[in-house]
């Protein structure tokens, strides 16, 4: 019987978005992008490779992972697998603490925690690194989930250069996010699929990478200031750039939703208003507000004629993996 080891890994927020590979296979980006880390979302994968086993055997939150999900989770383990010179197959035990596939990046803190722990249960010791690299072979942003607190994803151009840095691990200023749960059921359209799309037909697809990648150092610089303003400004314009690119696909798709619409509404009045607050949006209906703790209480009283409590999800800067 080897050693069961169990990691636990939070979701992040891009800011700066990611969206497109230059590379799918090895998942490299075209852009570099750069994410908080949130300590409300977060998955706690188990994994211990046996001799018993004849297959590997993976569970998602209780129950019996998909041919889909288990296929994708083996091919994954089948990195670790060589790295570590390790012929034996794996029990997964998963539990999710986020909503799957509604864009709140589920796959971003489910691959960092099975890197992670598979890794480390295979008898390797990688440094945050080597880690950050192995998990973006599962999910792009799970290369920053690694980390917590701001974290940059530095696109590279190979498997040894592309990978996640810190930007702010600890974060001592006040910045939050609302998530808004609008919809947790699966998306129509993969991010995959999104991507795969509107890099091979948007005519605004080559003005976004250099967009996005002239965004990485004032957003970086916004940071060190702790301007939550210009923060909130740099993320609003990345998330709708990013989801331009998919109505000029071909043909077009859209993640929004009439309640998506609304939130934005919301938001956009109370800044009208003066209250600090901003918008952002991943591949999905859901939108997060960027605000402070000390506004937090008027943005949800003006969010609750709309949504209710269990919609509204309040996420402060989380951290990064752990071993449990």
């Amino acid at each position: 019987m080897g050693q069961s080891i169990t990691a636990r890994a939070h979701t992040n927020i891009a800011l700066i978005k990611y969206w497109g590979k230059q590379n799918p296979e090895l998942i490299i980006p075209y852009n570099s992008s750069l994410s908080m880390t949130l300590d409300h979302f977060y998955t706690d994968t188990t994994v211990r490779f046996s001799t018993d086993l004849t297959a590997d055997q993976i569970s998602f939150n209780g129950a019996i992972a998909d041919t889909k999900t288990s296929t994708q989770m083996s091919q994954f383990l089948d990195l670790i697998r060589k790295q570590a010179h390790l012929p034996l197959f794996a029990a997964v035990e998963t539990i999710n603490h986020v909503p799957n596939a509604a864009g709140l990046a589920s796959s971003a803190s489910g691959y960092a925690a099975l890197a992670a722990a598979g890794s480390r249960a295979a008898g390797l010791e990688l440094n945050d690194r080597d880690l950050s690299r192995l998990a973006r072979r599962g999910s792009g942003s799970a290369t920053r989930s690694i980390y917590g607190g701001f974290v940059e994803w530095q696109r590279g151009t190979n498997d040894l250069d592309s990978y996640a840095v810190p930007v702010q691990e600890t974060v001592d200023w006040d910045i939050q996010m609302i998530a808004i749960v609008l919809n947790d059921r699966q998306k129509a359209i993969a991010s995959r699929a999104g991507m795969a799309n509107t890099v091979a037909t948007s005519p605004y697809y080559p003005a976004w990478v250099e967009t996005a990648q002239a965004a990485i150092p004032a957003m970086k610089a916004a940071i060190v200031k702790k301007d939550i303003n210009l923060v909130g400004q740099l993320a609003e314009q990345s998330a709708m750039q990013m989801h331009a690119t998919t109505l000029s696909a071909v043909p077009p798709f859209t993640y929004f939703e009439p309640e998506t619409l609304q939130a934005i509404k919301v938001v956009q009045t109370l800044r009208q208003q003066g209250v600090s607050c901003y918008y952002t949006m991943d591949a999905g209906p859901n939108v997060k507000v960027i605000c402070t703790s000390q506004e937090t209480p008027q943005i949800l009283a003006a969010l609750a004629p709309y949504f209710s409590p269990e919609q509204l999800l309040v996420a402060k800067p989380g951290s990064g993996v752990s071993y449990r």
